[in-house]
């Protein structure tokens, strides 16, 4: 295990482009890191860089205690684990787990070689496949089998490039149980890149979020969820998105196109000399008045539905609006930073699935406006942000991932001793 320090890395190609933007990241020993963002935004080139198939144009990368820009990826002493498992055809599932051991002529026995392929099957519960081809497997058998082959390399860390993006929904899921077991059961230090934010938020102990190139915020996810820095976090993070409504500050209230908010006395200093606003507020903050009741102090209104999806733990109601024009070039831009369609302007609730609010229904709604976030227009900066709030929240994480991994590594030295 070992620890992967950034300072200011830069990645400019020939051609001028610049598609790393002076990123720096310390990523602790044994914890795993998530490099998240939409198409494009240099997660994947950060990611080659470390691992050394990409140059580095400026900055300093140290794995442990040594600056490595100029080592070869072979002397880094890392596994690399790609979205098309990178797997050989003609070669057993046994082989191909042991080919980076093969690569090492005369370093390990056979007994070796074989133990060590054992441990990784069985760790990814692939005993029963050894001598299959990877014709032969699913999908999610093949990535298995290649992380198989990042584990016998006892690497000082794991790099995942998008590894289950070629997987079906189901196979996802179960994919991101065995990744995070297999990472706290080897306690390996691991940096995951993946443009799918459920991803992120189920698998890292913090997650950094990327934006043309320049990094946005690194926290843990609970941190990313609840106190977001920028426009663009709040709108990356939270499945799904959350709403952004054009706010315009008139004394003590914040008009909103479906509700008026008061302005605490808190609020009315972050605000300033400002006159409109963006706020937020995620879908499932909302709630069916007829069946909670809302409170005195809540943002209660009513409105017309457009369309709702029922899925069975949630309903989700469509609630179209017009928004500010001030505005709306912001979040448009907004929207295609997020890989948006660029489609109409709709409150999305996300209620609690006994709601018979239908298609066509009018319905009356609440929200306690005091989880309402609020964004300066024209930088895009949260200025509901409680950074006193953000450092506990990491820090109570970094504790809880510690436990984590020590409780983990004592189940693993137990079943060895078993």
């Amino acid at each position: 295990m070992t620890a992967i320090t950034l300072k200011d890395i830069v990645k400019r190609y020939g051609d001028g482009f610049l598609a790393v933007k002076g990123v720096s990241l310390d990523i602790a020993d044994g914890e795993f890191v998530i490099l998240v963002g939409p198409s494009g935004c240099g997660k994947s080139t950060l990611l080659r860089m470390i691992v050394g198939l990409e140059d580095i144009t400026s900055g300093e990368l140290r794995i442990g205690d040594e600056v490595v820009n100029d080592k070869a990826p072979r002397d880094r002493h890392l596994a690399m684990v790609f979205q098309n498992y990178a797997l050989y055809p003609h070669l057993t599932v046994f082989e191909n787990i042991a080919f980076p051991l093969r690569l090492q002529k005369g370093k390990f026995s056979e007994q070796e070689v074989r133990d060590k392929v054992e441990f990784a099957a069985k760790t990814l519960e692939l005993q029963d496949h050894l001598q299959r081809k990877p014709a032969n497997l699913s999908g999610g058998q093949r990535q298995r089998v290649a992380m198989g082959r990042a584990i016998v390399r006892e690497a000082n860390a794991f790099l995942f490039d998008e590894p289950l993006s070629n997987l079906d929904a189901k196979l996802r899921g179960q994919m991101r149980t065995e990744i995070a077991r297999m990472q706290r059961r080897l306690g390996t230090t691991t940096v995951y890149v993946t443009h799918d934010q459920t991803e992120a938020m189920t698998l890292g102990d913090r997650v950094a979020v990327l934006r043309k190139g320049e990094l946005q915020q690194v926290a843990s996810p609970r941190g990313l969820y609840e106190q977001p820095v920028n426009l663009f976090v709040a709108g990356f993070i939270g499945s799904p998105p959350m709403n952004f409504l054009p706010g315009v500050v008139e004394g003590s209230t914040l008009k909103t196109p479906i509700v008026d908010i008061p302005v605490s006395s808190d609020l009315a200093s972050r605000l300033g000399s400002r006159s409109l606003v963006i706020v937020g507020v995620r879908p499932e903050y909302f709630e069916d008045a007829s069946l909670v009741k809302a409170p005195k102090d809540s943002a209660q209104f009513d409105v017309n539905v457009d369309v709702t999806e029922w899925l069975g733990s949630d309903l989700y109601a469509y609630i179209p609006f017009e928004t500010n024009p001030d505005v709306a070039g912001k979040l448009e831009e907004l929207d295609r930073d997020l890989d948006g369609e660029g489609m109409r302007t709709q409150l999305v609730v996300a209620l609690n699935a006994e709601s018979r609010v239908r298609d066509g229904d009018s319905a009356s709604l609440w929200f306690d406006p005091s989880k309402a976030m609020v964004f300066d227009p024209e930088s895009g900066e949260n200025l509901t942000f409680d950074e006193t709030q953000a450092r506990e929240i990491d820090a109570q994480n970094e504790k809880d991932r510690k436990a984590s991994l020590e409780r983990a590594q004592a189940r693993e030295r137990s079943r060895a001793a078993g």
